[in-house]
């Protein structure tokens, strides 16, 4: 199971951006974070085109879907949304792995429990500005 801003497990931060602009803000090989929106199509074609990794947040199984076919290499989804998440992306092998937004780290055995592929605690993204 993966743990993305764990006090005891040192990884990778995500960057958390409003626009285009505020990608070059982020350090060198950055993660980018993203809640998917239409709106956000133009950030999300411009990671594409410059091979830069990204995470997508999903509200809903639509969206899940989209992030997948856009190349998310996370997808972030809420506790409610978890189970069905995982499920559909084991049968529809995404490379993207599904993350649950967690506050508490008693939270992480439920998660581990259902197969989910990882938790993420909201310290693990950092909010970039322009």
């Amino acid at each position: 199971m993966l743990l993305f801003g764990h006090r005891f497990i040192q990884n990778e931060e995500f960057y958390h951006v409003l626009d285009k602009e505020s990608v070059q803000n982020t350090p060198p090989s950055s993660t980018i974070y993203l809640e998917f929106s239409e709106e956000n199509l133009d950030i999300i074609s411009h990671l594409q085109t410059n091979q830069i990794r990204f995470v997508l947040y999903a509200a809903n199984i639509e969206q899940l879907i989209y992030a997948s076919a856009l190349g998310a290499s996370f997808i972030v989804v809420s506790p409610d949304l978890a189970k069905s998440a995982q499920g559909i992306a084991e049968t529809y092998l995404f490379d993207a792995k599904i993350l649950v937004k967690i506050t508490d780290e008693e939270e992480i055995e439920e998660f581990a429990l259902l197969g989910i592929d990882g938790v993420i605690f909201s310290n693990a993204i950092i909010k970039i500005n322009s």
